[in-house]
């Protein structure tokens, strides 16, 4: 049947506006393509990665360029991703100052960056994540004046805090009601603030450090005493040692070599993390496989912390490519604020939306398996329990305008 031409300009609207309707219900949708651009910026010569640090394992220490981890994320995605007809390209620069970190940062957003990756040092990341305006996501910084004072609206921490870690082992020798604690620390200035930072926490939960000591390993006859275990552990009665050590080399040798038969805790003994290769639950022993099938090593923190950036950012993708027809940083920064994330660890994880801190539960590790996890059984809080480690709400110092 041939219908008259005029009978066709005559539905014509009619037709157009049911063809609209389809479309936006969704009956016939066609799918935007997106391609989006994601760069990795590392600290070239990084100290943590000198062989010797590597060969040492030190707990709580990086194992390797958080790049493996990433990709890993991206794969991980692959599907969701061949779905929307989504792709994903990383790139990745070492830098070896903060300028230059900051100049990497400004041209990889000029060339069309949706969001960077990054593991550098604390003020390395302030001066980047002030530099540029599409997200920036910290996967290798645990100073807590990243989520204070030198906080940005657009930059994220999947790394846990150092005050998320002191918390996590306070609730866990509070529960012990091992509460008398013997507090070591390093010669380094690093050393001294993340020991301000213990001491914090050791008072949210109840612990009272009974002496603070100084440690100092040192070839000068004259300080020995300032690196004998036996010396630094003697003449005062405590439950537990805290030994507050950045560089790990004296901590290392602190177990088994106290004064008093005393359990050790912090940066040796049992050290709060935010991975483990030995987790068994939550889906986490297929997790570590598959990293170290790509790896050729096993996923430590800054590892699972790349990981997670990496499903974060497909997370907000996925989220983001539905709603729009264009590649879209401010969309991504803002389904990053809501992205809510499987990361092995048996809850849904999300940036806290004062400081953009990951909430996350913590694993309290010997280094041979996980001994517990944190936060520990009988700790509450009136809205979200992961919320007693780190910074509360209460006591935000951030800041930048969310």
């Amino acid at each position: 049947m041939v219908i008259p031409m005029h009978t066709l300009f005559k539905y014509s609207k009619l037709i157009a506006t049911v063809a609209l309707l389809v479309c936006g219900t969704g009956i016939f949708n066609p799918v935007f393509a997106a391609s989006w651009s994601v760069t990795l910026i590392e600290q070239d010569g990084a100290p943590d990665l000198e062989r010797n640090r590597l060969e040492r394992a030190y707990l709580g220490h990086p194992g390797g360029s958080a790049k493996a981890a990433f990709l890993l994320a991206l794969e991980d995605a692959q599907y969701d991703f061949e779905s929307s007809k989504t792709t994903v390209d990383l790139r990745t620069e070492a830098v070896s100052s903060l300028d230059t970190a900051r100049t990497s940062a400004l041209r990889a957003e000029k060339s069309g960056a949706q969001a960077l990756v990054v593991t550098l040092p604390a003020a390395w990341t302030a001066a980047v994540a002030a530099a540029v305006k599409i997200p920036v996501l910290n996967v290798g910084a645990r100073e807590d004046t990243l989520r204070g004072k030198d906080c940005a609206a657009n930059l994220f921490h999947a790394i846990p805090s150092e005050r998320m870690r002191a918390d996590a082992l306070a609730q866990a020798l509070a529960s012990r009601k091992w509460s008398n604690i013997l507090l070591l620390t390093g010669p380094s200035a690093p050393d001294a603030e993340r020991s301000a930072v213990v001491q914090a926490s050791m008072k949210r939960y109840g612990l009272k450090a009974v002496a603070e000591r100084p440690f100092k390993i040192s070839s000068d006859p004259r300080e020995r005493q300032l690196a004998n275990p036996l010396l630094l552990t003697a003449g005062n009665n405590y439950d537990a040692v805290w030994v507050v050590d950045s560089d790990g080399e004296f901590a290392r040798s602190l177990p088994y070599a106290t004064a008093a038969a005393r359990p050790v805790v912090g940066d040796a003994g049992l050290v709060a993390l935010a991975w483990h290769g030995q987790f068994e639950r939550f889906g986490a022993p297929q997790l570590s496989r598959r990293f170290f099938k790509t790896a050729k090593r096993p996923m430590v923190d800054q590892d699972w912390a790349a990981w997670l950036a990496g499903r974060a950012v497909a997370s907000a993708i996925s989220s983001t490519v539905t709603n729009l027809t264009k590649v879209d940083a401010v969309a991504l920064k803002e389904g990053l604020a809501k992205a809510s994330i499987d990361g092995s660890k048996g809850v849904s994880l999300q940036f806290r939306p004062w400081d953009r801190q990951l909430r996350q539960p913590l694993l309290l590790s010997d280094g041979q398996g996980v001994v517990a996890i944190a936060p520990v059984d009988g700790i509450l809080h009136p809205r979200n329990v992961l919320d007693t480690l780190g910074a509360d709400e209460a006591e935000k110092q951030c800041q930048a305008k969310q």
